[in-house]
């Protein structure tokens, strides 16, 4: 299954959980575009180097809330699971989980769409 559609993702930081909307596109030349939203902040990124091959998506974003960080993605595309790591730099990576988001689907936080 691709990567592309619209994921909820947690991270599992040493701050605490954090809930983060992602959004993949493919272009039809093959260009991946997407951003990023976090749940409680409400800080919106765009991602940059979206490299997708099979089940593999990697990228990177910037963010300035809860506090300046440039962080790496590598993650694992199962049917409507997303799993990997996010690291920052040389701090320890982070586990990452998720799922892709359907129009039925919950928020995180548990309002729907």
């Amino acid at each position: 299954m691709t990567a592309e559609g619209n994921w909820n993702l947690t991270i599992d930081t040493p701050l605490g959980k954090q809930q983060v909307r992602v959004q993949l596109t493919a272009q039809p030349d093959g260009v991946w575009h997407g951003s990023a939203e976090d749940v409680r902040s409400g800080e919106q990124v765009p991602l940059s180097d979206i490299t997708v091959r099979g089940d593999r998506v990697t990228y990177r974003q910037s963010i300035t809330k809860p506090m300046r960080l440039h962080l790496v993605f590598s993650l694992t595309v199962d049917g409507d699971r997303l799993s990997g790591k996010a690291r920052a730099g040389r701090l320890p990576g982070s586990k990452v989980s998720g799922e892709r988001v359907t129009a039925t689907d919950p928020e995180p936080g548990g309002a729907l769409r």
